[in-house]
């Protein structure tokens, strides 16, 4: 058992850091015992034994603030060390050192942990282990032999945290589950739980997964098979289609020879029969021509020619002069447009001039009137007649700025006297001022000694008048301690505590053979459990075998039916998988027939999409030829549209010749009429009475001569757009007829060949639908015969666990053959239970007497103190009575005093109030002065603001006046007026100019409207001859072509064209089969592949067989874990509720012997099961609280008792953890152990210490640690034999902590 023999200290919070400073402390056994005042550093030796051996800084304190403040020290760097020698578990010797070091860097100071060193003595040798090899904490923890939650919360606990015990539940759990070290074993237990359950969830993982990665590795087999088949169906089927396409080639190629020369000969026939038509339209143009034309030009194409040409030339000149003439009236308009702006421009600046001239005048006129005004204001004579010339204006500034000086001058004069007047009153108010004030402040001084004196002075009547019953108290007292004393005569004879020390004794002994009896009972009880652990895994196993038969029976009742209907029977394993092998053929069979099936439907899906395409093209052929048709025509009639654009080329040829023979005519009516001499209508012949008559008819003539040409000309624009119409129309002629071919013979023939491929394609989806219909009955069927194998295997396999069971069943039966069960567990339970009845019954007995014998020794000590009580209190009195007479006197002295302050304050009072009045009258003056200043100064700086105003005004005028002159405003107004008149006799020419030049336009325009008949007629000849040679060119392509199409055969080619295409049609229609055969191979063995990539597929058979062999040792796993949880949970179980039955008891003995009240039995700690944890987690946890028993009522103690009894209570706990769980360890510190206690209750607490030293007395390193300011409570601890010395702690006179080694018989003879 390890204890601790010496440590020494230096530089820790207030001991010494230098090395005169260092303090040793030896620790005795059984007891050691430290005195001192607060902040003696009593404490500190708790902080250091608990830092030496965790290395846990004391709580809420960091390490700068456990080193003693190097600013306090007046050092910068300050040097802490611990050294502790003490002896390990082993009894061996050990040495432990450890350092610390804080520096002062400006305001902050830093920490530092120096190097550990912990030294043992093996064999007379000192071996040493710094920190930097090992962890010192840890080696600490294993030589004391207990854990560092039991010496920071048991052993050396501190102070602020001494009442633990009652703190709010998380917190206490906390501790607890640290000092029983459950924490771990809890966290190994969820460790091996949740891993347990991990494990389960892996297998059924597994499980599932395997089922999955089974039927994968079938189907991948299945896949594989099918993929072998399609392949070589795939290489047959590529081989009849390379043969069609070789037979195709050459057929191709010959029928579009063929076509080729077919089309040629189409060609032609349209190409002749528009020319014809051309033809047929060329004569009739050319008649109608003829018809149109006056008369035909006799001479020779040349002499046409040039006279067309000379014509041309003479036209163009007088189109040249024409432009010419528009350009020069432009001009002339642009030089009017030029003239206007100018004018606009000028007439602008005029206006705008004369507005500037009359602003110049009103300037002079407003100048001249505010110069009169301001003159007469101001009293200046000479400035009564306007206007004013430059001298007057000169003198009038002159004689202004004399008169603004003077006035300046004798406001600032005014201004001063104000001041002057002004500063002699603020020298009187001050004056007056400084005096008040001199009395306000001796008043306010002595106002304050006054009501200093008066408080000192009720404060002494007081104490006199306390003093007054002291007498009659006196005489109270004498009678009180007579009493008392006599109550304790009485009390010590009446006391028995030897007869109940006597029957106490007897009542142990009887309680010792007691625990012999139940101990052998345990051992009994022990050997019992072995049996009863065989009987019970007899029961779990029967348990087991009695499950996996109602699992048994679930997977027949559960797949009972199924089966039956699909087998007849209720088949095994074996019988199950054959009849999914012929299934799974069967559905092959199926698939295999739907396969043929798809692919007839692929190739009828072929030859109805070639015919779907075929229908589309003639289609959109047809449609294309109507559109064009429909383009041209303008409808889809095309013969009627066509008679009927005959019709309208006919009307539109009459027209032009009758338009052409009108021009000739009204030129030969013109002629007529401007050239004979007699006057007469050329038509009727009547003669035109008057001149203006006769021009009425020539310019009527002549207008519509002029209209004529136009007319004309739109007559054969739309002749040649008609004739142009009409030509395309000949043209589409073939193709009238392909659309006639289109709609009566190729799109129903296809149509009726898709109507037939619908049929096919409807018989046989119906036989696909019937396939795929028992395919999805046979799938059905397999995939329930499936879902119900992986049930039968595992029924097999829980037949053969029960096999494993009845064997094991039978071999713990043949363990418990020969073995007596005749006392059960059960009985010797009972028995020990009866016992334990009777031993808490003496118990209970030795507890009552104890207690009894306790409340005696109480009594007595309680007398004895009141009777020491009410002497030291007597003696007090007469002391005080001594102080009477002194006090009177000072009453005396202080009244006179406060009379005499009055008087004096008083008479400071009547010398301030006449003061008041005459500095309020000075004030009053100095105001009135200063309100007149300031209305003189605003009148004076008011009239000089007005003269200011109007000379600013006058100036801005002359300002103006000045800038007219000088910039010669007059002068530039009338160089304008001259400029305007030479732009009005300029415009005025270019008028006439504009004139001039239209009438000889128009004169132009009607010599060319002539000229233009005569080109109309020459154009016409030569129109006639070039047609005449376009007719010649066309005659000899007709006969060219007609040549050209005799030579070639058309019925020959017709019937080899129609052969070739009936043959093509056989082999597409083959190869369409055949490809569409291929195709369904291809796309079928792409999707095999792709099922046999996919990821279920790769690599199955290897996945299932890995899957396999971790379920089997996942499973076997997870047994074994099973059977640690079990035996570390029952451990587990089984140590807490051993020491938790350990700690209430010394709990219980403890109080009961310590409280001195009466309002609780004993207490206790309870351990109640965690009712939050849900089924699922088997976690076992416990909740803490601390209860207080009285009669059968348990109630929280937390938030319940009084502060005394939260100390006793977390004391005794800490007492009793101490004596359960330091059995290597018999050290234990208490400091301050009677805060909060009564007297009573201190008394019984040193009682109970001292029964606790005398119990382990015998405890070879049991060591008691207290530290206390209380004498008394050291006093009542030297009573006993085990006390000799103890330390006292105080201060030196560098106020640093010092331990001296005292003897208890000193205690009486030492003052603070």
């Amino acid at each position: 058992m390890s204890k601790i023999e010496k440590m020494s200290i230096l530089g820790v919070r207030s001991f010494g850091v230098e090395d005169k400073d260092k303090q040793i402390i030896t620790f005795l056994n059984p007891l050691t015992i430290l005195v001192g005042p607060n902040g003696a550093g009593k404490t500190t030796i708790i902080e250091c034994l608990k830092y030496i051996s965790t290395g846990d800084f004391p709580p809420g304190t960091k390490g700068s603030s456990f080193v003693h403040d190097p600013k306090v020290a007046n050092e910068t760097d300050v040097r802490a060390q611990i050294r502790l020698q003490f002896r390990d578990v082993n009894g061996e010797l050990v040495a432990v050192q450890r350092s610390m070091v804080c520096t002062q860097k400006g305001k902050k100071t830093e920490f530092k942990t120096l190097e550990g060193v912990i030294t043992r003595t093996k064999h007379g040798e000192k071996v040493s282990l710094s920190s930097k090899c090992a962890e010192i904490d840890r080696e600490m923890i294993s030589a004391l032999g207990v854990s560092k939650s039991v010496i920071n919360n048991v052993i050396f606990c501190h102070q602020e945290e001494s009442n633990w015990p009652l703190s709010e539940g998380k917190a206490l759990k906390q501790k607890f589950d640290e000092i029983f070290s459950a924490t771990r074993y809890i966290k190994a237990l969820e460790t091996l739980r949740q891993v347990r359950l991990k494990q389960s969830s892996k297998v059924k993982e597994c499980q599932a997964e395997l089922k999955y990665l089974k039927q994968n590795k079938e189907k991948a087999q299945e896949i594989q098979d099918h993929l072998s088949n399609r392949e070589a169906q795939l290489a047959a089927s590529k081989d009849n289609v390379k043969s069609i396409e070789n037979q195709l080639d050459p057929l191709k190629t010959s029928l579009a020879a063929v076509e080729q020369n077919l089309m040629k000969v189409m060609r032609l026939d349209n190409d002749v029969k528009a020319l014809e038509s051309r033809r047929r339209q060329m004569e009739k143009d050319n008649q109608d021509l003829q018809q149109k034309m006056e008369k035909v030009f006799q001479g020779t194409d040349e002499q046409l020619r040039d006279r067309y040409q000379n014509h041309q030339k003479t036209v163009k000149e007088k189109e040249m002069r024409l432009s010419d003439c528009k350009r020069e009236l432009d001009r002339a308009t642009k030089e009017c447009q030029r003239f206007n702006s100018e004018k606009s421009e000028l007439l602008i600046e005029r206006g705008r001039l004369q507005m500037q001239a009359d602003r110049h005048q009103e300037h002079i006129t407003t100048r001249d009137s505010l110069i009169q005004s301001l003159a007469a204001q101001l009293e200046l004579d000479g400035f009564e007649r306007a206007p004013f010339n430059e001298r007057h204006i000169t003198s009038f500034h002159r004689l202004l700025k004399e008169r603004q000086k003077k006035d300046i001058e004798a406001a600032n004069h005014l201004m001063r006297e104000f001041a002057r007047k002004e500063a002699m009153k603020q020298k009187q108010i001050d004056e007056i001022r400084d005096r008040k004030t001199g009395l306000e402040r001796t008043i306010d001084l002595k106002s304050d000694i006054q009501n200093k004196k008066q408080v000192e002075l009720k404060n002494v009547k007081y104490e006199l008048q306390q003093l007054e019953g002291f007498s009659d108290r006196i005489l109270e007292l004498d009678q009180e301690i007579v009493k008392t004393e006599h109550e304790l005569e009485k009390a010590e004879r009446n006391s028995n505590v030897e007869t109940l020390e006597l029957e106490v004794q007897t009542l142990q002994n009887e309680k010792i053979n007691l625990d012999k009896a139940l101990r052998k009972l345990d051992q009994e009880m022990e050997q019992l459990n072995l049996h009863t652990m065989t009987i019970t895994q007899m029961d779990m196993l029967k348990k087991d075998k009695a499950e996996k038969e109602e699992q048994i029976r679930k997977v027949k009742s559960r797949h009972s039916d199924e089966l039956t209907s699909l087998l007849g029977y209720f088949p095994n394993k074996n019988q199950l998988e054959d009849w999914l092998h012929n299934r799974n053929r069967k559905i092959n069979q199926t698939r295999d027939n739907l396969a043929v099936l798809n692919k007839r439907l692929a190739s009828v899906e072929c030859d109805k999409t070639h015919f779907s395409n075929e229908l589309r093209k003639k289609e959109a052929q047809l449609s294309l030829h109507e559109a064009k048709l429909f383009d041209v025509c303008g409808s889809q009639d095309f013969d009627s549209d066509l008679n009927k654009l005959q019709d309208e080329i006919e009307k539109s040829s009459k027209q032009r010749a009758v338009l052409a023979g009108a021009t000739a005519v009204y030129s030969q009516f013109i002629t007529q009429l401007t050239e004979e001499n007699q006057s007469c209508c050329p038509v009727c012949q009547r003669v035109f009475q008057t001149e203006a008559e006769l021009q009425d008819v020539i310019s009527d003539l002549q207008s519509k001569l002029r209209l004529a040409p136009d007319k004309l000309k739109s007559t054969e624009s739309e002749l040649k757009r008609k004739e142009k119409r009409r030509d395309e129309m000949m043209s589409l002629k073939p193709l009238r007829r392909t659309v006639l071919d289109l709609h009566e013979k190729d799109i129903p023939d296809l149509r009726n060949k898709i109507q037939s491929a619908n049929r096919d394609l409807t018989g046989l989806k119906v036989e696909i639908e019937e396939q795929e219909s028992l395919l999805q009955t046979a799938l059905s069927e397999e995939e329930g015969a499936k879902a119900c194998l992986q049930d039968i295997t595992l029924m097999e396999r829980h037949q053969t666990d029960i096999r494993d069971v009845e064997r094991k069943i039978a071999q713990q039966e043949a363990k418990l053959l020969g073995v007596d069960l005749s006392r059960t567990v059960l009985q010797v339970s009972h028995e020990k239970q009866e016992k334990k009845h009777l031993w808490d019954t003496v118990t209970g007995k030795i507890e009552l007497n104890q207690k009894l014998k306790q409340d005696q020794q109480n009594q007595i000590q309680q007398l004895k103190s009141t009777v020491n009580e009410l002497k030291a209190e007597k003696l007090q009195i007469a002391s005080s009575m001594q102080r009477r007479q002194q006090l009177e006197e000072q009453t005396v002295e202080l009244t006179t005093e406060v009379q005499s302050l009055c008087r004096e304050i008083k008479e400071a009072k009547e010398q301030v109030f006449p003061l008041d009045a005459t500095l309020e009258k000075l004030q009053e003056e100095k105001e009135d002065l200063m309100n007149k200043r300031t209305a003189s100064n605003k009148e004076t700086q008011e009239k000089i603001n007005g003269i200011e105003e109007k000379v600013k005004d006058i100036n801005k005028y002359m300002k103006e006046i000045e800038n007219y002159i000088q910039q010669g405003k007059e002068d530039y107004k009338k160089q304008k007026e001259s400029e305007l008149d030479e732009v009005n006799s300029q415009l005025a020419a270019c008028e006439k100019q504009k004139e001039k030049i239209s009438k000889e336009m128009e004169m132009i325009r009607q010599d060319i409207d002539t000229q233009k008949i005569q080109q109309r007629w020459l154009e016409d000849n030569l129109t006639l001859r070039k047609r005449n040679e376009e007719l010649k060119e066309v005659e000899d392509n007709i006969k060219h072509l007609v040549k050209e199409m005799g030579e070639m055969k058309v019925p020959q080619l017709k019937n080899e064209q129609k052969h070739l295409e009936e043959k093509i049609e056989s082999l597409k229609r083959n190869h369409h089969v055949a490809l569409g055969r291929q195709r369904g191979f291809e796309e079928e063995i792409v999707r095999f592949k792709k099922e046999l990539r996919e990821p279920q597929f790769k690599d199955a058979e290897e996945k299932y067989r890995e899957m396999m062999i971790i379920m089997r040792t996942t499973e076997l796993a997870n047994k074994d874990l099973d059977l640690y949880y079990k035996a570390l949970d029952k451990a587990i179980m089984t140590f807490h509720s051993m020491k938790m039955e350990e700690i209430n008891k010394i709990i219980r003995d403890l109080w009961r012997s310590t409280y001195r009240g009466q309002d609780i039995e004993y207490i206790e700690i309870r351990s109640d099961a965690d009712e939050n944890v849900s089924a699922s987690d088997k976690r076992r946890s416990y909740n803490y609280r601390v209860v207080m028993i009285k009669g059968d009522t348990a109630l929280d103690m937390r938030g319940r008792c009084s502060a005394g009894q939260k100390v006793l209570a977390s004391l005794i706990i800490r007492l009793a953890l101490a004596e359960t769980f330091c059995l290597n360890c018999g050290i234990l510190a208490l400091d301050e152990p009677t805060t909060n206690l009564d007297r009573e209750n201190i008394e019984s607490l040193a009682h109970a210490l001292v029964e606790i030293i005398k119990s382990r007395s015998q405890q070879r390193n049991f060591q008691l640690l207290v530290i206390t300011h209380d004498e008394d409570f050291v006093e009542l601890l030297g009573r006993s034999e085990y006390v000799e010395t103890f330390y006292r702690i105080k201060k030196n006179i560098d106020q640093c902590s010092e331990i001296m080694k005292c003897s208890v018989s000193s205690l009486g003879s030492y003052v603070h």
